[in-house]
């Protein structure tokens, strides 16, 4: 951003999902262009966020999906994050932020999660920002993959 708050990198305002809903995602042409993601995402006061719980690898019973297969865990996350995301009145395509968190500390196991990610709609349809992190462990027995949001909830014909 110049002085004077112009933008000065490409940005993708996304469609307006209500009256007054705008989402502007930029990457930043002096730095280095991230892998599927947007440097920054500024969202337009007066818009509804959802604050997302972060989204784990279990069926409804509560069962672990995917026992030491981060990529399979990678991907019931997303199908939990989706239905949670639904059932607020969004989905994966309004996220504006998410963090993904990986246990592992060498970069091929996060690197094949960050693959599940970018491929999903997470991150297919408007790539948003995004931080990708090794940890140590995560709150359930076997649970290797964790990704919390936050997303635009677009104004319906009732709000």
């Amino acid at each position: 951003m110049t002085s004077d708050s112009t933008p000065t990198a490409p940005t993708t305002p996304t469609a307006p999902s209500g009256p007054a809903t705008s989402v502007q995602r930029t990457v930043v042409p002096s730095l280095f262009p991230p892998p599927g993601y947007a440097h920054a995402a500024v969202v337009e006061a007066g818009t509804r966020l959802a604050f997302m719980a972060g989204s784990v690898p279990l069926d409804p019973d509560g069962n672990l999906i995917g026992e030491d297969d981060p990529v399979g865990q990678a991907h019931q996350v997303i199908a939990n994050l989706d239905e949670a995301l639904r059932a607020v009145g969004s989905d994966l395509s309004q996220v504006v932020a998410s963090t993904v968190y990986v246990v592992g500390d060498e970069p091929e196991a996060l690197s094949r999660v960050w693959d599940v990610v970018r491929a999903s709609e997470l991150l297919s349809e408007r790539p948003h920002t995004s931080t990708l992190l090794g940890v140590t462990v995560l709150g359930y027995p076997g649970q290797l993959v964790e990704i919390t949001v936050t997303a635009v909830v677009p104004a319906g014909p009732d709000a």
